[in-house]
């Protein structure tokens, strides 16, 4: 473990003789990536090649810290496998599903992340999707790329409007917030189901309503979008049964996780007809993307940008590097996840 010697704080500080091993995973904005070589031992990525499974298990036995993203997939073997060096996985990004919190708190190995800074880059891109299905926009812009407009006709391109249409909101915390007060602004009908209800003075500010079951936030709903973590209890939880039970022409948007979702389901849905169309920015094998969703009119497939702006990033990395100087000088991080670790 790190030698300890008295901080001004009176609590342990974990510096020691010579700069913290920092390992990071994947190439980070320039301006995040010189502060962290300004400030501790830093191994880089600046080819930006995901690190296999055994690189990340040699890095995990040779550094003090490690800075994975959310694609890497830290499991309970591969913590356990860890070096006695490692003292803090300082994830970048808001999720920490990735991330076998059990097996770290079991090993001592204190866990971080960076929430909130990309809470309105997601709901803005989430409100794309909310808007650009039911306006058929990647209809309108293949056509055009192909040649074969005709020209303005009074019965061509029909899409939906928005106004008082009814948006379900699965997950209704930072992100399902903001777009909730971002679709107040377009006229439509905000309902949502969530492990705990929010106070009412934030239900009359968002004009949303809760629904006590997801069944009847499903059956409710002519955009259902997803802004939860995938946990046991919500991976596959739109399921067939579910996307079923959806209003026909019912539009579906994923900007959370690719789990969430039943895709054998939603493609069935789509091909039936069933369903108005998707917009999607996560998918369950990430980065394959089922062809039979891109060959759909009315499926909106992005590359996972839903946190994708020089801005958030930026703030994410200086989060990160928060996190860990917080950590060497053996102060509580701001964005610890695991209690009981010090």
């Amino acid at each position: 473990m790190p030698k300890t010697v008295p901080s001004d704080a009176g609590k342990p500080a974990r510096r020691r003789d010579g700069s913290p091993r920092v390992i990071v995973t994947r190439h980070l904005l320039p301006a995040v990536e010189a502060r962290m070589s300004e400030l501790y031992d830093a191994q880089l990525n600046p080819e930006d090649t995901p690190f296999t499974r055994d690189q990340l298990a040699a890095a995990m036995q040779n550094c003090d810290v490690l800075v994975p993203t959310v694609t890497d997939r830290i499991d309970a073997e591969l913590i356990e496998g860890a070096g006695e060096r490692l003292g803090l996985i300082a994830s970048f990004g808001a999720g920490t599903d990735h991330i076998d919190l059990a097996a770290a708190k079991r090993r001592g190995i204190m866990v971080t992340n960076t929430p909130g800074v990309f809470t309105d880059d997601t709901a803005d891109l989430a409100m794309a999707l909310i808007i650009g299905v039911p306006r058929r926009v990647r209809e309108g812009v293949a056509l055009v790329r192909r040649g074969e407009w005709t020209g303005w006709a009074p019965s061509a391109m029909l899409g939906r409007q928005l106004g008082g249409k009814v948006l379900g909101i699965l997950g209704m915390g930072r992100i399902g917030q903001a777009v909730a007060h971002r679709a107040k602004a377009f006229g439509l009908t905000i309902v949502y189901h969530n492990r705990h209800r929010l106070p009412q003075a934030l239900e009359t500010m968002f004009a949303a309503d809760y629904v006590e079951t997801l069944d009847e936030l499903v059956a409710m709903s002519d955009i259902l979008t997803l802004h939860c973590p995938a946990t046991p209890q919500t991976i596959g939880a739109i399921d067939a049964r579910r996307i079923g039970a959806m209003k026909p022409g019912a539009c579906l948007i994923n900007t959370a996780r690719g789990d969430l979702v039943d895709q054998e389901a939603l493609i069935a849905a789509l091909q039936a007809g069933a369903l108005g169309g998707a917009g999607l920015d996560v998918y369950p094998q990430e980065p394959d993307v089922d062809p039979r969703l891109l060959a759909h009119p009315n499926v909106m497939t992005l590359p996972h940008i839903g946190s994708a702006t020089m801005e958030g990033r930026e703030r994410s990395g200086e989060k990160v590097i928060a996190n860990i100087r917080f950590w060497i000088d053996g102060h509580r991080p701001p964005d610890q996840v695991l209690e009981g670790l010090v």
